[in-house]
């Protein structure tokens, strides 16, 4: 069994209290060739309720659950930090297409438990961002995850094409204060 950092073990957010917050890094990332690793990666918690709906018939939760866990807390942290999965600026709409996706499972949970998810930048190369996730339930580990998304500029007349992630992108993934962001067409 991993050992847990001290942050891990804090507990999260109470239900319907404002969304997550932001903690100290869970685990250092190791940036892979051609990425750059964050200067101090944020770390945002959420909680989600297993419903009925995201179990199977033994009445566990089903593994393709995680997986919406997973998009819906990496868009709660998104707007918490002030972005989206779908921006505008000068040039037109930027937006995240997935790529990857997996997550290693360690411990079932069932309907109305409590998950504990945290999620943090755990590599961000020029183009793409990877996402690292742990579900806890009670302290336990659940599960990790991981997603993959590539920063792409979007054309109703041509597919996604990738761009380099932009710099106010960059600083506000980074928990720093963004540089001279554009304003958000509507």
């Amino acid at each position: 069994m991993k050992k847990q950092s001290k942050a891990l073990k804090e507990p999260a957010a109470k239900l319907g209290s404002k969304p997550g917050k932001i903690n100290k890094p869970i685990k250092p990332s190791s940036p892979d060739k051609g990425t750059r690793k964050a200067a101090k990666p944020v770390v945002y918690r959420a909680q989600r309720r297993v419903e009925f709906r995201d179990t199977d018939a033994a009445g566990i939760m089903h593994f393709s659950a995680f997986f919406n866990y997973m998009e819906q807390v990496e868009h709660e942290f998104l707007r918490h930090l002030g972005l989206s999965v779908f921006e505008r600026d000068d040039e037109g709409a930027i937006s995240w297409p997935r790529v990857a996706v997996n997550c290693d499972f360690q411990g079932a949970v069932r309907f109305e438990d409590i998950l504990d998810i945290e999620i943090q930048v755990a590599r961000r190369g020029e183009k793409s961002i990877t996402y690292g996730f742990q579900f806890t339930h009670a302290e336990r580990p659940v599960a990790e995850g991981q997603l993959t998304a590539v920063c792409c500029r979007l054309d109703t007349k041509a597919p996604p094409r990738s761009i380099p992630i932009p710099d106010w992108i960059v600083a506000l993934l980074e928990g720093r204060s963004s540089p001279k962001r554009p304003k958000r067409a509507v």
